[in-house]
């Protein structure tokens, strides 16, 4: 399907950069959006509940500020990733706020939104809801999202086990909405590659952890850089629900990460970030199959510039094959 009327004409790559949890704060999406791409962060990483007002403000005045002396760029929209579940005590305080402030796209995470998408359409938002299988679409499409997330294997964070072309392809056949691709895409060939399975867009998280702008511990991005798939833990431990971390962080954590212990799910905790003393995305990083493309921590813009031309590349030489 075309892109919503808030994307048409806003974007320099068909990308939307991820909400990581702690990395993700205005200085990493005003400069992603500045450079063309959705830049979005958590609700919950503006502490305390009333930082997320000021955040909002500050990305709008310095976009609207950024657009009137540069009215020749692309300049994407923002978003706000809202966590929908019963120990998110903000969810609600927080959705206000962004209806307060207009929030163009709401990504949401977990339960369907029900209630957090009559919200953004009230004023003529979309939503993008992330999920893992079909029975989870199909539920989130029933309560109206605009869009889909499919977080298929090898995506950082809480990451499915479907692969892209078994999952994507099936809701394809029934899903007319904005359809929205992750896992492992760290360069401009997965971006068209995404796009040439029928995606509408990439979704990137973990490439961005690995820029100037992320607030991410030094340590963590030169980890990114320096290891690969192999060195990728798959465990539900830290949260409750399965997702991909780096194993030499679990391990200076003083766990061991091929002998990890299942969770229970009930104990799902987003308000104190995780079950356990060594808590997820501080001291356990998140991190998706796709590392192995990660040899610099770069700004923004210039990755972004980067990924334009690995993009134009890689279309380019996919028509050329495809003609052969």
């Amino acid at each position: 399907m075309p892109l919503p009327a808030s994307l048409a004409n806003s974007l320099e790559l068909p990308v939307v950069g991820s909400p990581l949890f702690i990395v993700s704060g205005p200085e990493l999406v005003i400069a992603q959006c500045k450079a063309g791409i959705v830049g979005s962060f958590p609700a919950l990483n503006a502490r305390p509940v009333e930082k997320l007002g000021e955040w909002l403000s500050r990305i709008e005045n310095e976009l609207g500020e950024y657009k009137a002396l540069h009215p020749q760029k692309k300049v994407a929209p923002y978003a706000v990733n809202q966590i929908c579940h019963a120990s998110n005590d903000r969810l609600m305080k927080d959705m206000e706020t962004c209806v307060k402030h207009q929030v163009p796209i709401i990504i949401t995470s977990l339960r369907p939104p029900i209630e957090i998408v009559q919200a953004a359409h009230s004023y003529g938002g979309v939503v993008f809801h992330d999920v893992i299988n079909v029975k989870h679409a199909r539920k989130a499409a029933e309560h109206g999202v605009d869009g889909l997330i499919l977080v298929c294997a090898g995506a950082g964070g809480h990451a499915g086990t479907l692969s892209p072309f078994a999952l994507l392809r099936e809701v394809k056949q029934w899903f007319k909405g904005t359809v929205l691709l992750s896992g492992a895409i760290s360069d401009g060939w997965g971006i068209a590659s995404a796009l040439a399975l029928g995606a509408d867009m990439a979704y990137m998280g973990t490439r961005f952890i690995a820029t100037a702008e992320a607030n991410a511990d030094p340590a963590y991005k030169a980890a990114l850089v320096e290891h690969a798939a192999h060195d990728i833990v798959y465990s539900n431990l830290f949260t409750g629900v399965h997702g991909n971390y780096l194993g030499p962080s679990i391990v200076a954590a003083g766990l061991d990460p091929d002998n990890l212990p299942l969770s229970d799910k009930s104990k799902m905790n987003f308000g104190s970030g995780g079950n356990t003393k060594a808590k997820a995305w501080r001291d356990i990083w998140g991190s998706g199959q796709g590392i192995g493309q990660i040899a610099d921590a770069p700004p923004v813009a210039e990755l972004v510039e980067r990924l334009k031309a690995e993009f134009t590349d890689a279309s380019g030489d996919f028509l050329k094959r495809a003609r052969a």
